[in-house]
């Protein structure tokens, strides 16, 4: 028989308040240390802090903004869902158009990477025009490992609120969320042996997020990989989106009537940030290296 990871986690960490929670915990965790990564990047080329800070402020605003207008504008749901109930209406999801102030319920969950990084995207073309008057992959190849280690981090958070879960499986490391799989109502009427185990598709992700966060370290110190603009941006959108490709196989479908999809949303919306990498990764290897002081 299969031992399965019970997990019955509550995001709570004062009993009965719903904020602050491990979820923010969690997030604000992975920019504090993101924000330590960068400061040493900066400091081994010269970079003053206050830029820095400011760079945290475009960051944090454009991470949230973004994560949370892509989730609500790829996932929806967009209107009320009714379903019927042995002849009885009842509403089964609330929508963001219906309720448009749910937008702004961050606390709530909901946050879109690829929202996310879009909105970052945008962010750091101003800042680069604005602030630092450097090309804006200069600031790219520097802002990924950052991201990477931040991501891992949310998807920890994500692990804690019991979302974003896998597909059922019989893998020996599964996970038995009793929080995603019962109803709060009769959440504590609930038995562990008819909750389905599933992939802990967060932790897949946030695991690669490590990986891929030591290896564009391993570039950026060891390989000087630096001094050729682009080639650490093309590497981290190659590996994060092509990770996050491949673990959208163990999730479920995040929105219901996007299930029988060959590839979902998520796939759907990686591909040309993994194509767009490729094509960077070798532009960028073409060309000569730079000196530091430049």
């Amino acid at each position: 028989m299969i031992q399965a990871i019970q997990w019955d986690v509550t995001p709570q960490i004062i009993e009965g308040w719903s904020t602050p929670n491990l979820y923010g915990l969690m997030f604000v965790s992975g920019l504090i240390i993101g924000y330590f990564v960068i400061r040493k990047m900066f400091r081994k080329e010269g970079v003053a802090d206050d830029v820095l800070d400011k760079l945290v402020f475009y960051m944090v605003i454009a991470t949230i903004v973004g994560a949370r207008l892509g989730h609500v504008l790829f996932y929806g749901p967009y209107w009320d869902s009714m379903i019927t109930i042995e002849g009885v209406e009842q509403i089964q999801t609330r929508g963001y158009f219906s309720h448009p102030f749910d937008i702004f319920k961050v606390w709530e969950g909901g946050l879109a990477s690829h929202g996310g990084a879009i909105e970052i995207l945008i962010a750091l073309f101003i800042f680069s025009k604005r602030i630092v008057h450097k090309p804006m992959l200069w600031i790219l190849d520097r802002i990924v490992a950052p991201i990477a280690i931040a991501g891992c981090f949310i998807r920890l958070g994500n692990l804690v609120n019991s979302e974003i879960v896998g597909n059922i499986t019989n893998v020996p490391w599964g996970f038995k969320f009793i929080h995603n799989d019962c109803m709060s109502a009769t959440i504590s009427n609930c038995r562990w042996e008819d909750i389905p185990i599933r992939h802990p598709s967060q932790l897949y992700e946030s695991i690669s997020y490590v990986l891929i966060f030591l290896i564009l370290m391993y570039m950026y110190w060891k390989r000087n990989s630096w001094n050729r603009p682009g080639v650490l941006f093309g590497t981290f959108l190659i590996l994060l989106w092509g990770a996050r490709f491949m673990v959208e196989f163990t999730k479920i479908a995040q929105v219901n009537h996007r299930s029988d999809w060959t590839l979902n949303t998520g796939q759907l919306l990686s591909i040309p940030f993994i194509i767009f990498g490729v094509f960077l990764l070798f532009r960028s290897l073409k060309k000569e290296p730079i000196e530091l002081s430049e």
